[in-house]
């Protein structure tokens, strides 16, 4: 007989590795079940057409969710819906439901994972794999999917805004463009919370056709407009600074360095580049609490092949786009705010840890 010791760690380890769960909650989320059931408890007859699934189908589902304590069954054949579970509403503020989602974009590239293996072995992203052609491909061919996608990074980018907003001395700072900024939600966060800023967002035309509407929303429509553009192209060269918030991550070494070297020649002398990034520790072995980061960087493997990575990392990369990492600040979500200055005007400056 095992020791107790061992037995708690197998069955960590099993917890670890159960794939079940996971996409039981990923299918609570895209059936919408926490929302059906927000009001009262329903039958499983009435919640499955109501979610348009079979019924016991649904029932084993929910007996499962139940034994995780999302669901409960009051009597047999009665769910609702517990604490744990509404946090899965659609209306929730963490948005979780739609990340969830087994048929949008976030559901979408979780299926990649099954993939993990091919993507270890050779070191190249799994999805052209699995779907035919890369992530941004696909979702250039699917109007669903980009949709579904632009709202999670705009709820993503909003929730960000406030920190990046104080975390940057903006007093002197008249132009700032947001590079591969999404549909403009980190944008007009940044200029609502300083009137004196003017804005630009640079994405792709399907990408930054919805930014009017959320600078309208916001109330800077009068100091931000949106310009159609790759970041691999030549930048308009007449702002103070070019903001990248979790793009590099994106893309392998390689294409992040074009897309840094574009916004330093475009900064020129006097400009500024701003990255904000989760940055993985340089230490050895890895503290505790960097799970997040971790996954990030096994996410960006399999979907696009790009890598979260260290401060050395950024700093090897400004370097290699003539430019240096001359301040630093943590920021309260964990990530980093970095500033690159041309390296011909740049003074290091110790950011706040």
């Amino acid at each position: 007989m095992k020791d107790t010791s061992e037995a708690d760690t197998l069955r960590d380890l099993a917890g670890l590795a159960d794939v079940i769960t996971p996409w039981a909650i990923r299918v609570a989320a895209a059936l919408r079940l926490a929302d059906l059931l927000a009001d009262s408890p329903r039958s499983i007859l009435d919640l499955a057409e109501r979610a348009g699934a079979d019924p016991d189908a649904l029932e084993r589902l929910l007996h499962h969710l139940a034994h995780h304590g999302l669901f409960e069954e009051r009597e047999p054949g009665l769910f609702a819906v517990t604490a744990k579970g509404s946090l899965l509403a659609d209306d929730h503020p963490s948005r979780l439901r739609a990340w969830l989602d087994a048929t949008g974009a976030g559901g979408r590239m979780d299926t990649v994972f099954t993939d993990l293996l091919d993507a270890v072995r050779t070191g190249t992203p799994s999805y052209p794999g699995r779907y035919g052609q890369s992530f941004w491909a696909d979702l250039g061919n699917q109007p669903a999917l980009s949709t579904s996608f632009d709202a999670l990074l705009a709820h993503q980018s909003a929730s960000l805004a406030a920190e990046i907003a104080t975390a940057h001395d903006w007093s002197t700072v008249h132009h700032v463009i947001d590079v591969g900024g999404g549909t403009g939600s980190l944008l007009a966060g940044v200029l609502r919370a300083h009137p004196h800023l003017h804005g630009t967002l640079i994405d792709l035309p399907r990408v930054v056709e919805h930014a009017p509407s959320v600078f309208k929303a916001a109330g800077v429509a009068d100091r931000a407009h949106a310009r159609g553009g790759s970041f691999f192209d030549p930048l308009p060269a007449d702002a103070d600074v070019y903001l990248l918030c979790s793009v590099l991550h994106d893309w392998p070494d390689h294409d992040a360095a074009r897309i840094i070297r574009r916004c330093v020649q475009a900064a020129g002398p006097h400009g500024r580049v701003l990255i904000s990034e989760r940055i993985i520790p340089d230490s050895a072995p890895l503290p505790a609490g960097i799970e997040p980061v971790t996954a990030m960087d096994l996410r960006m493997l399999v979907i696009v092949g790009g890598r979260e990575r260290s401060r050395p990392a950024f700093e090897a990369l400004a370097t290699d786009c003539g430019a240096t990492v001359t301040s630093h600040r943590n920021l309260p979500s964990g990530r980093t705010l970095l500033e690159l200055t041309p390296k011909e005007t740049a003074t290091t400056q110790p950011g706040a840890s």
